[in-house]
């Protein structure tokens, strides 16, 4: 506000002048609230889009409107016009995943397929999604669960290329699991439909000196793999983690978390994953244009080892009427962490809960029908099987 000293100079100008003045003070003043308040509204209004933006997002993973279609509330159903796709002919199934040519004499597990409850998941019309991916670059990042639903999604679309020549692996390679990146291109569509290796999503670190002797390797939960830089060019990306995150394959081996360069010896499985996962969903929300990429991350999926020792490995002719606890329980814990970090994120990511579907096909595993039939699996899936129906769904948010 002015003060007298400030006026004094106006004082003794001419009457018209110092009107003109006041005039122009007074209009410049209006000028400057209109602006403050325009500003503070715009960013009250862009408050309120982003957090209706967020509530949406959270809603299209956890809406329990009975109306609301659960994609992955619902069993398996006989269709005979299943399976979709003959794994002997598609040259990017891998041996140890074709039951059928592995000597499996029954079929009927082929002929499943899932259906919701209240909906109908949309049927696979391979031409259309063929064109959908038109130009589009499609990336799996995950261990070799991933990698399953990734050939699948090759076997799936092939169907539709008359000229199979025209599909190739990019590098000439093989499918093996032990190649960390495969890229598979589909020249007559202008796509390509890629895998990472990476089965942990976080970067693995040295031993810092010092350490006990039992530590053998460490894992970076608060870094993302280093070949993260490569998912991000793309229009669908699909994580999926867990299969590794156990005991025999962290501990007994001689592998420790380390968080801020420091080792963590006490801390457990769970906390670590929830960590890892944590720094993926930050990778996310700060390296991914969500406006292009749709980002998906696939749940755990159920296996079904039994006995005392978790050892035992009995593939059943048909799916479980009823899915056994001792399936689901373990394997529910990282879904559920899945689905709670998923919900809190900013941006907007599917969460694919398709943990309980799996828990009933005790079937649908490799079993002693492997390219190695010694060592029993009931881990893995046979292709056809039950990750055709994983990219079915994925295919219907598309």
């Amino acid at each position: 506000m002015l003060n007298r000293t400030n006026w004094s100079p106006i004082l003794h100008l001419k009457p018209s002048i110092s009107k003109w003045v006041f005039r122009k003070r007074y209009l410049f003043r209006v000028y400057c609230s209109f602006i403050t308040l325009a500003v503070v509204c715009g960013l009250i209004i862009i408050l309120k889009i982003q957090e209706n933006m967020t509530h949406d997002f959270k809603d299209y993973n956890n809406n329990k409107d009975s109306n609301f279609c659960d994609l992955y509330d619902g069993s398996w159903v006989l269709d005979d016009s299943y399976p979709l796709y003959n794994a002997s002919q598609c040259p990017f199934a891998e041996a140890s995943f074709n039951c059928l040519g592995n000597g499996r004499k029954d079929n009927v597990y082929v002929k499943w397929r899932w259906k919701p409850k209240r909906c109908e998941i949309v049927r696979f019309d391979v031409g259309g999604v063929l064109e959908k991916l038109r130009g589009k670059r499609v990336v799996f990042v995950g261990d070799s669960l991933s990698r399953t639903q990734w050939e699948s999604m090759i076997c799936l679309l092939m169907t539709g290329v008359e000229n199979k020549t025209s599909v190739y692996e990019v590098n000439g390679s093989k499918i093996s699991k032990k190649i960390r990146y495969l890229g598979v291109r589909f020249s007559l569509h202008n796509f390509t439909v890629e895998f990472y290796r990476s089965v942990f999503l976080v970067g693995i670190g040295s031993v810092p000196r010092h350490a006990p002797k039992r530590v053998r390797s460490t894992i970076k939960l608060d870094e993302l793999d280093g070949v993260s830089e490569k998912w991000v060019d793309s229009d669908i990306l699909v994580f999926n983690m867990g299969h590794w995150w156990n005991r025999a394959k962290l501990f007994e081996m001689g592998c420790y978390f380390k968080v801020n360069g420091r080792l963590k010896l006490g801390m457990s499985t769970m906390a670590a994953y929830t960590t890892a996962l944590n720094t993926w969903a930050s990778w996310v929300e700060n390296m991914v244009d969500t406006d292009r990429t749709r980002v998906f991350f696939r749940t755990f999926e159920g296996s079904h080892w039994s006995g005392p020792k978790g050892h035992t490995c009995n593939v059943t002719e048909n799916p479980l009427v009823q899915s056994k606890s001792e399936y689901n329980e373990y394997r529910s814990q990282f879904s559920d962490i899945i689905k709670e970090v998923v919900s809190n994120m900013s941006v907007p990511v599917t969460a694919m809960h398709v943990t309980p579907m799996g828990s009933y096909r005790s079937d649908a595993h490799v079993g002693t029908y492997s390219d190695n039939p010694t060592v029993p699996d009931c881990s893995h899936w046979c292709l056809p099987g039950v990750p055709d129906a994983w990219n079915e769904i994925l295919f219907s948010y598309l």
